[in-house]
């Protein structure tokens, strides 16, 4: 199962085709399960340029997978610490809603497909985070 993240969703409606966009083409095409979280489905609608595309995005969306923390406070405890262990190894990761994605993709065991430097560099120190 795949997590896949704004960066690569919003390259791939604008049909902005790099390396991510192809791995979610390959994700589209194998029939491979992968969904999305709450905080990117929001980060898309706001993304909308009016209402008509705003009501294509939120019918596309709501018919994904959607997939959230499970712990609660506790998970967003756990977000700060991630927050707190790469920091702790130089690397400051600019996104409070990156580290909630991520701490979503590990606590329900999912690949991470993503073009967002703060995930590689988090996936170097946090070994929980797998990317795809």
């Amino acid at each position: 199962m795949v997590l896949v993240d704004t960066s690569v969703l919003i390259n791939y409606f604008k049909g902005s085709i790099g390396e991510e966009e192809k791995k979610f083409e390959d994700l589209l095409n194998k029939k491979i399960p992968f969904g999305i979280s709450p905080i990117i489905y929001q980060e898309l609608l706001q993304g909308a340029r009016d209402q008509k595309e705003f009501a294509l995005l939120e019918s596309y969306l709501s018919s994904q997978k959607f997939y959230d923390v499970k712990r609660g406070i506790n998970s967003y405890k756990e977000a700060a610490l991630l927050y707190l262990k790469c920091r702790e190894k130089g690397v400051t990761i600019r996104s409070t809603v990156d580290l909630l994605i991520a701490q979503t993709a590990i606590e329900n065991d999912l690949f991470l497909l993503h073009n967002d430097k703060d995930f590689t560099n988090m996936s170097k120190i946090i070994k929980e985070l797998k990317i795809y």
